[in-house]
């Protein structure tokens, strides 16, 4: 028996009915029309795994409707038939996408023969399909790395907007990886196979931000020699990512507002207007609702760009994934300088946990990068990494005595959960989330470090 849902389109009304008949006998779920127009109406309701189609009907030809089906439907497959063989209209149809041209009267065991295999083509092309979105689902994130909490819900709110039109404004300190979300998000998106064209806006004074975004025609300014295509022409059915966003200046704010609500712009010196499609994702470590309130920046660009906000946590409120991102970048390294590295010790990992890390994940891969190159050994120590990462004041750790490196690794931890815990007002499963580790290890450091006897005494 056969299983799958079927679409019958023949216009002579006897072989319709004998053949949907003799279909359904064998286990299929077949529609019958008997019209190019019947046959459009049933596929705007539902999909289809198979068409059998007649290529001459009184209503149109079958290899028109071959090629609707192929565009609107590409998951269906089609087998033509016709009652006069012709080897250069079976060529023809063969190459426009047609599994299979049989030429009437039909063999009962061809026909079979040909189903099974369409059946059996539609479930490798749905199978390819799913594993397809699987393999889409990770697509993207391949460089951000993270495991915490707060990461996990940035990675949801990704996938959720990615395929959106909305502005997405992402925010965080210096270093915290703004751009690899918005690679990220554009990676995940239908426009993934469009530019992604990226503008530090903070690194051009304004007049050349302006030709930069926007092009300029010859003779705009001096030096203006000939045309230049902007870079919002250049990133047209595909992302613009606008970096440093809040150090726009008052003058070009407003052609920024005008350019994300209407898509709309003219070049430096032209009166053209052009009209683009671009997804534009904007990024900024400053705090611009504070910029709005000292009147530095627009309140009606503000709500524009603030449809979806983005916040990266810094690297030291999300300690459990430093020695994940420390391990990723030092595999990278280690393929691209064949050193021997593999890991770190115990009491590298204490100190690269327990450092502010006020530089975020680019002072991290820096410090990866200067221990996988200076370091002799098959493992990281405390001797490879900078100083102030192993006793300086970042982690205040007291020098002397006979104190190990865990012992004196103990009053930064101490310090960092008391952060973290004043942070979430004392709610140790906020805190356990943010810190990325079980209840019952916080509790356990807590006990150990004197955190619980504090809390009785805020309280």
């Amino acid at each position: 028996m056969l299983h799958g849902s079927l679409l019958l389109v023949d216009d002579d009304r006897q072989v319709l009915d004998s053949m949907a008949d003799w279909l359904r006998s064998h286990g299929l779920q077949v529609d019958a029309v008997r019209g190019v127009a019947e046959a459009n109406e049933r596929l705007a309701r539902k999909s289809y795994d198979l068409l059998l189609v007649d290529v001459r009907l009184k209503d149109g030809d079958g290899l028109d409707l071959l090629e609707q089906v192929r565009r609107s439907h590409p998951e269906s497959q089609v087998i033509l038939m016709t009652g006069y063989g012709d080897p250069d209209a079976a060529v023809e149809a063969l190459r426009a996408g047609a599994l299979d041209y049989l030429t009437k009267p039909l063999i009962d065991d061809e026909l079979l023969v040909s189903i099974e295999r369409a059946f059996t083509q539609h479930k490798v092309i749905e199978e390819n399909t799913q594993l397809k979105r699987e393999l889409d689902k990770r697509k993207g994130m391949d460089n951000v790395v993270g495991h915490d909490a707060q990461m996990r819900r940035i990675f949801d709110v990704i996938d959720s907007v990615a395929d959106t039109k909305a502005t997405v404004l992402v925010t965080g300190e210096s270093g915290t990886g703004k751009s690899m979300i918005a690679r990220a998000i554009h990676r995940r998106s239908r426009r993934s196979g469009k530019p992604f064209i990226e503008v530090a806006c903070g690194a051009l004074p304004e007049n050349l931000l302006e030709s930069e975004l926007f092009g300029h025609v010859a003779g705009a300014f001096t030096g203006a020699t000939g045309n230049k295509v902007g870079k919002f022409m250049q990133a047209d059915g595909g992302t613009i990512f606008l970096d440093e966003i809040g150090t726009a200046s008052p003058a070009m704010q407003v052609k920024l507002l005008r350019v994300l609500q209407e898509l709309q712009f003219e070049q430096v010196g032209g009166d053209k207007t052009f009209k683009v499609d671009v997804r534009v994702i904007l990024a900024t470590n400053e705090d611009l609702s504070k910029a709005v309130a000292e009147g530095k920046f627009r309140q009606d660009l503000y709500y524009r760009v603030n449809v979806i906000n983005v916040e990266l946590p810094p690297l030291r409120a999300r300690r459990s994934d430093v020695l994940l991102l420390a391990q990723t970048f030092l595999n990278e390294l280690r393929e691209d300088t064949n050193r021997k590295v593999t890991g770190f010790t115990e009491e590298a990992v204490a100190a690269l946990e327990a450092y502010a890390w006020p530089g975020n994940i680019r002072e991290l891969q820096n410090v990866v990068e200067r221990a996988v190159l200076l370091g002799k050994g098959e493992l990281i120590t405390p001797a490879d990494l900078p100083r102030d990462i192993i006793g300086g004041s970042a982690i205040r750790v007291t020098r002397g005595g006979h104190r190990t490196l865990k012992e004196a690794l103990e009053e930064p931890e101490r310090q960092i959960i008391l952060e973290v815990l004043e942070a979430n007002g004392w709610n140790r499963n906020a805190t356990a989330d943010s810190l990325g580790v079980n209840r019952t290890t916080l509790y356990k450091k807590m006990k150990r470090l004197g955190l619980e006897d504090e809390q009785l005494a805020e309280h």
